[in-house]
């Protein structure tokens, strides 16, 4: 669904003393004038049948409320944290839900892991004093869970990872993990980026110039890339692409097996003398290129055609989050969200899906497996006007399918 989580070495986040709680609803109307409301809505439509799908979307949640609600704050048990930032409350950026347990990670770097049978919290899983955990993935292949840090004593520079069973954490003994990748300097601008898809890790040592891919199984390298004429790696299931520094008038790509770095396609694409590249992103066979104040163009690697979009029809995002199920893709641009197909055409944009921050981080946006529905932390609507303060909301994604 969406692209590899990738972490980069950077300071700690500052502190901040807003409070999220972990799920807010809008307050339900009487049910009879809610449903001629929703009856009006469909008839007016412009788009009827999309207005009822998007009805029928919300109409699934109509029974969603606040089972329980969880705080990672707790002074007590920080006594002997020897960096004051993590003894503040903090506003709550990633939530990540593994079998029976709940993590949650606060801005300050404090993470801590709730029970949803027992409803209590169980342990934090800041190993040390000095951590300020930077970021958390579920490891569904082995039913662990990998937590990225930094370390005052380190002066913040580095990146380390830990891997804990969740059984471990469970039984109240996050300290039960082990590191993983000791022997790469993940010092800035190195990172790694884990890809669910393909089951790999991807990692990069600035210090050497060296990318390094591992099996999320076991974490044993599978391959190395040496190249310090490569400028960025995407990933996509079963492939990556090799973005290599541009010359005046192309830009060297290859593209790799994600198995075992075979090279598939090695290729140049041109490009407009003296104009920067807005962005490279790849969606399976489809290459999207775009420059600045030129249009969009869409590749395909395989038969080497090109489909162009219009610059004013197509501004460049901030962010995507690729469909594979529908074969389509979601832009975000101040705010706003869009979908696309690959010929180059606007499925859809939601009017009623007004992002609540500005800079889209797509660690907001949650689609459901089956990519039918998309959850963002939005705007409040009320009286069809936008109003001051937050909700969740749901859109559908039932009509958009894509034969192409």
């Amino acid at each position: 669904m969406m692209e590899g989580r990738r972490i980069s070495a950077a300071n700690p986040r500052p502190c901040s003393g807003r409070r999220i709680l972990a799920a807010k609803k809008r307050g339900r109307s009487d049910g009879f004038l809610n449903s001629v409301k929703k009856l009006q809505r469909r008839e007016i439509s412009s788009k009827p049948d999309r207005s009822f799908s998007i009805t029928n979307a919300q109409e699934r949640f109509r029974n969603m409320r606040l089972m329980e609600e969880y705080d990672t704050h707790d002074p007590k048990s920080h006594c002997s944290v020897v960096l004051p930032f993590l003894m503040k409350r903090t506003k709550v950026i990633e939530i990540v839900a593994a079998q029976d347990i709940i993590f949650a990670l606060a801005h300050s770097g404090v993470c801590a892991a709730f029970s949803r049978v027992t409803n209590h919290r169980i342990c934090f899983l800041n190993a040390s004093p000095d951590e300020v955990i930077r970021s958390l993935f579920y490891n569904k292949n082995n039913d662990s869970l990998i937590t990225v840090s930094v370390y005052a004593s380190d002066n913040f520079s580095s990146l380390k990872c830990r891997s804990t069973r969740i059984e471990y954490i469970r039984r109240g003994n996050p300290d039960a993990g082990f590191a993983l990748f000791e022997s790469e300097s993940l010092k800035w601008p190195g990172f790694v980026e884990f890809d669910d898809v393909n089951g790999k890790v991807l990692t990069y040592s600035a210090q050497d110039s060296i990318y390094k891919v591992f099996d999320l199984k076991n974490y044993t390298m599978l391959y190395s890339i040496s190249d310090k004429d490569v400028q960025e790696i995407k990933i996509s299931p079963g492939i990556m692409l090799l973005i290599l520094n541009r010359s005046s008038s192309y830009v060297p790509l290859k593209i790799l097996s994600i198995e075992d770095g075979t090279i598939l396609k090695d290729f140049h694409h041109l490009l407009h003398r003296n104009k920067k590249v807005d962005f490279i992103e790849q969606f399976n066979e489809k290459l999207l290129v775009k420059q600045e104040n030129e249009n969009l163009q869409i590749l395909d690697v395989r038969h080497t055609g090109i489909r162009e979009v219009s610059r004013t029809e197509f501004l460049t995002p901030s962010a995507f989050i690729f469909l594979y199920e529908n074969q389509l893709f979601l832009t975000f641009r101040n705010r706003t969200v869009a979908v696309w197909n690959f010929r180059g055409e606007l499925v859809t944009s939601f009017e009623d899906h007004l992002l609540w921050h500005p800079d889209c981080n797509t660690n907001n946006i949650y689609i459901t497996s089956d990519q039918d529905l998309i959850i963002s932390y939005c705007k409040a609507e009320s009286d069809d006007q936008w109003t001051e303060g937050n909700d969740t909301v749901l859109s559908d994604f039932d009509a958009l399918t894509s034969p192409y």
